[in-house]
């Protein structure tokens, strides 16, 4: 077991790792729409790649994710085969959002030998969704 001094040390350790072996610029938050973000995500359980609607209001959350839901068989079939779609996703702190992802199972941000895999599984999926998103921008945001 890590302490959780020691957790947040080997969860630093990780992103700077992978900021230096994939040195670009990624979207993530820079979305220039505001409740819309591309996230990565590493923990103890999972990997996850995800496009979030983080709006608190769920009209303008539903309306974002409907908007992409439009795009699922693109999406699917262009870019993330195996994306998941969840309009009411809880993230640990407990606030919903809606949030279509993809995730690497059975990888645990604690033991290195997972971390060359997660590195070229979000490098590659963090790829494919920016170009979906990229191409679909001003769609989802009419």
């Amino acid at each position: 077991m890590f302490s959780r001094e020691e957790s947040k040390r080997v969860r630093e350790a990780f992103w700077i790792a992978f900021g230096k072996t994939y040195k670009r610029k990624w979207i993530l938050y820079n979305t220039k729409i505001k409740d819309l973000q591309l996230k990565f995500t590493f923990n103890n359980k999972v990997a996850q790649v995800s496009l979030d609607v983080t709006a608190n209001e769920e009209l303008i959350r539903a309306y974002y994710f409907e908007r992409i839901v439009t795009l699922k068989s693109i999406l699917i079939s262009e870019h993330l085969p195996d994306a998941i779609f969840d309009d009411n996703y809880i993230l640990e702190e407990g606030k919903i959002v809606s949030r279509i992802f993809v995730e690497l199972q059975g990888v645990n941000i604690h033991n290195h030998k997972d971390w060359e895999n997660v590195m070229l599984f979000f490098e590659d999926r963090m790829n494919s969704l920016e170009l979906f998103f990229l191409e679909y921008k001003d769609y989802i945001d009419q």
